[in-house]
């Protein structure tokens, strides 16, 4: 079948001729005629349990959504990815973040050279720089142990080392206080400047090419601010880089001993379990780490042998292709009712909508149907006090996946039944919804009267008979968090299959890079002005007279 035609596929066709019935289901009613409902539609493995049964769909659905992922070739193409074939054709790379979760003494070739001991060499140089660090043995140029640890990067240099860091608190060493600064503008250091001490502070600069324009602004803007301290020699006990250019790591001051580097099948999105996974070695420990590690090879094992019908990721993914390209939702909510997991929604924005924002196929054609929808989402309680009103009772029918951790990481008594119980019911809520008529029952009980029951009535129904997935784990720890990311990465992996895309280039982030070198040369008056139009030349003439004054 032509990927640029998936919409002419027999299964799809079969799908929008079983949608014009579907469409019209009742998750309610769907409940009542299976009992069992919950077992025929949830799935186990790698510590994660997938409740997909509050989904409008049914056994049918779901042989025909397999049978669309066959004809799109999933199991080949799953194939080609693990085994290290340049599936990223634009860039002609292979994707293996997967070879840097293989267990030491596997093999996988890649143009002729076994990439297995060149991931362990790294995560050997990881383990023996995350031990000094934190037993003490390493220290800064006045002999203190190291208390901080700044992360300059951005992008998945940033996001996946941060949302790791923060999701594994209760695992951080005592001693060590993680920071992160991504952004550009100064206000993002400055403010990790104003609260670390530059004796015990170690700076990891993150940047593959160690030219990356945000992340080398603010890696000289730190070791200016170290300088006003400390001497030039004593930079390479408080500057390490993730890097592979060595020779302007050696310019910056940085002991190319402790340069960490990765390699170009690593895409930024996917970077957490290479060299750029550092800060999380040195918060949680090595074994930590590998226990991080080994979480996502046990998914990555279950995606690649698991039949697609018995496939966590593939289920998932399949479940979105559903309410994307037939139910026409453009957007999925994620709900993780874990604090610890704040930043989970932010990463899998970049992860899914870097990946699978795409308008041409990898054959540069036009797609024939919606890809990647918007991602977005917050932590639960606080969404329900937010933006759940949309979603409960808003004209979009958005899925929402809710990401619950069944222990808690702490011994406050009480906070954490009321959370899963917040988590629980509102999936309960999505689905059942609330009738006229049980508003009704309800308003009479409490004595109010009918005139006011009628006039109140549309206000509190709830249509109900939304969409929802349920992952369960039994406690937020290293392995489950890497089982839980790896889900995602095969699930975003899938949906690109599915659409035809590439889902291992970026291009589209940089077009704005390129127009911002050329305005930043005009603002700082080193360029005349380019032919911009009418509103960026006025945008520009105005930051000029406020610069200058």
């Amino acid at each position: 079948m032509p990927q640029s035609n998936l919409t002419d596929a027999p299964a799809f066709q079969a799908l929008i001729q079983h949608f014009a019935e579907a469409k019209e289901w009742q998750m309610r009613t769907l409940f009542s005629q299976q009992s069992d409902r919950f077992n025929r539609f949830s799935i186990e493995t790698a510590g994660l349990l997938l409740d997909y049964s509050k989904n409008r769909l049914n056994e049918k659905t779901m042989d025909l959504l397999f049978q669309l992922a066959r004809e799109c070739d999933l199991e080949s193409k799953r194939s080609a990815m693990f085994s290290g074939e340049k599936i990223n054709t634009t860039e002609n790379r292979a994707v293996l973040h997967t070879a840097l979760r293989l267990p030491r003494g596997a093999s996988l070739v890649v143009d002729g050279q076994d990439v297995v001991p060149e991931v362990h060499a790294v995560l050997d140089h990881i383990k023996a720089f995350s031990d000094r660090v934190r037993s003490g043995q390493w220290t800064g140029c006045t002999g203190q142990a190291i208390t901080d640890i700044v992360n300059i990067g951005i992008g998945g240099s940033d996001l996946g080392p941060e949302m790791t860091c923060r999701a594994l608190r209760p695992f951080v060493h005592p001693r060590l206080t993680m920071h992160f600064v991504s952004n550009v503008d100064g206000h993002d250091l400055d403010a990790v400047l104003a609260k670390v001490p530059s004796e015990s502070t170690l700076f990891i600069i993150a940047s593959k090419t160690f030219t990356t324009r945000e992340t080398m602004m603010n890696a000289q803007s730190a070791r200016s601010w170290f300088l006003q301290a400390h001497a030039e020699p004593d930079l390479p006990r408080h500057f390490v880089a993730v890097s592979t250019n060595t020779e302007a790591v050696r310019s910056f001051g940085i002991d190319t001993e402790n340069m960490f580097p990765f390699w170009d099948w690593v895409g930024g999105r996917y970077s957490v379990w290479s060299a750029i996974g550092l800060p999380l070695a040195l918060a949680i420990g090595f074994e930590g780490f590998s226990e991080f590690l080994a979480g996502a090879h046990a998914m990555d094992q279950h995606f690649q042998t698991a039949p697609l019908e018995k496939n966590m990721p593939v289920i998932l993914g399949l479940i979105g292709i559903w309410y994307r390209n037939f139910f026409g939702s453009s957007s999925l909510s994620i709900a993780p009712y874990h604090q610890d997991l704040s930043q989970f929604p932010a990463y899998l924005q970049q992860l899914d909508m870097e990946s699978n924002g795409k308008r041409v196929t990898a054959a540069g054609q036009p797609v024939s149907t919606a890809t990647c929808p918007i991602v977005w989402g917050d932590v639960g309680t606080n969404g329900q006090h937010a933006y759940f009103q949309l979603l409960h009772q808003g004209t979009d029918v958005t899925p929402v996946d809710f990401i619950a951790a069944l222990k808690a990481a702490h011994d406050l008594e009480g906070h954490h039944m009321v959370l899963l119980a917040n988590c629980f019911a509102q999936s309960e809520a999505f689905m059942r919804g609330k009738t006229a008529e049980e508003v009704r029952v309800e308003m009479r009980a409490q004595q109010i009267p009918d005139e006011k029951i009628e006039s109140l009535l549309p206000h509190r129904v709830f249509p109900g008979n939304r969409p929802s997935n349920t992952i369960l784990m039994d406690k937020l720890a290293p392995s489950t968090l890497g089982a839980l990311i790896a889900l995602y990465e095969h699930k975003t992996f899938v949906q690109g299959v599915i659409w035809g895309i590439n889902s291992f280039d970026q291009w589209g982030v940089e077009l704005g890079k390129v127009l911002a070198k050329n305005i930043e040369a005009e603002l700082t008056g080193a360029a005349h002005p380019d032919a911009h139009d009418g509103s960026t030349n006025g945008l520009i003439a105005r930051a000029k007279i406020s610069l200058s004054e």
